[in-house]
């Protein structure tokens, strides 16, 4: 297939995401955008809105939604655009409908460490499917700027870097570039750790410590996300790029971000339940915080910044006592 050939994409999870994604390859692709909510299939299908995860958005006519899993058989690629939680029992699904027949490419796009295992999405889906052609999605991206086209530039990160170069130029569209990446592992640890540290900078706005405690949690935190990619495999010159800095810049300080928002609150008296549920929607930093927080003890790598924002998550730690345990660390070279 060459650039041009308009391919069958089908889009699993019909979150603020997976509806912005599909949206924006509506424009060059035919696609299909599963859900398992039949409301949210009929008002893309009919009104062509997702009311109920990206309101106020016009998706485009071409663009449409189902609510069968096997109307996606036909697919060329699947995105996985389901929580990282949800990810296994997707891949499951996905190889009791395929049975014998071959899975076509695979692209995830969800962030962060599953539950209790602590395994990465790469590492779920080898679990699940053997060895599959799969790649990554990652990088500075808000649904809303995606699915209205505005410029917006990510990271496809594959072992198989021919298969990454492949992916980048059939996905992308006239303002959404991507860079391919042999460094599966960089690219998602990248993308799940950063936002840990957008719930702590959002907790350091929230306690109005200032811009120069903001720009500090942000570099410290780059340097515990290096030492844990360098850890599980991955290459640190991959957070450089878009999946580790420009996602870690524009998570930390958009007001756009779910996990920011967050921190926010939190560094503001809220509970964390009054805030999830003031949100209405997954901040996969949350869950993440914990599963890092785990690993670094269980790996030994130093991660104060991440240990301290899982503690004030689960309650042992107040917000303004992490800064200070924090600013009290001994003095060491950078």
């Amino acid at each position: 297939m060459n650039h041009a050939t308009r391919l069958n994409i089908g889009v699993l999870a019909a979150g603020a995401w997976g509806t912005a994604l599909a949206a924006n390859w509506a424009q060059r692709h035919h696609v299909c955008l599963w859900a398992r909510e039949p409301e949210v299939v009929a008002s893309i299908n009919g009104e062509h809105i997702n009311h109920q995860f990206l309101p106020r958005v016009a998706l485009p006519p071409e663009l449409k939604a189902t609510g069968a899993l096997a109307d996606l058989c036909s697919s060329d690629v699947l995105i996985l655009a389901t929580p990282v939680a949800a990810l296994r029992v997707t891949l499951q699904a996905l190889k009791s409908l395929y049975g014998t027949r071959p899975i076509p490419p695979l692209v995830w796009v969800c962030k962060g460490f599953e539950p209790k295992t602590g395994l990465l999405p790469h590492q779920v889906v080898h679990e699940v499917l053997g060895d599959v052609a799969a790649a990554a999605l990652s990088g500075p991206s808000f649904a809303q700027e995606v699915a209205c086209h505005m410029p917006t530039a990510v990271t496809i990160g594959s072992r198989d870097l021919a298969l990454a170069e492949q992916l980048a130029d059939w996905l992308h569209t006239p303002n959404l570039r991507l860079y391919a990446s042999g460094d599966v592992v960089g690219v998602e640890v990248g993308g799940a750790v950063k936002n840990v540290l957008a719930i702590a900078t959002g907790i350091c706005d929230g306690l109005s410590l200032g811009h120069n405690a903001r720009a500090a949690l942000m570099t410290r935190g780059i340097a515990e996300i290096g030492r844990l990619c360098e850890r599980l495999g991955g290459h640190r010159e991959t957070l450089m790029g878009l999946s580790g800095l420009g996602d870690l810049i524009l998570t930390c300080t958009g007001d756009l971000s779910r996990n920011r928002q967050v921190g926010l609150a939190l560094g503001q008296g809220k509970t964390l339940e009054e805030t999830l549920a003031a949100l209405g929607h997954v901040a996969e930093g949350v869950g993440t915080a914990r599963e890092v927080a785990r690993l670094s003890q269980e790996l030994q790598v130093e991660m104060p910044i991440a240990r301290a924002v899982a503690a004030v998550i689960a309650g042992d730690l107040k917000a303004q006592d992490a800064v200070a345990q924090l600013m009290s660390r001994a003095q060491r070279a950078e």
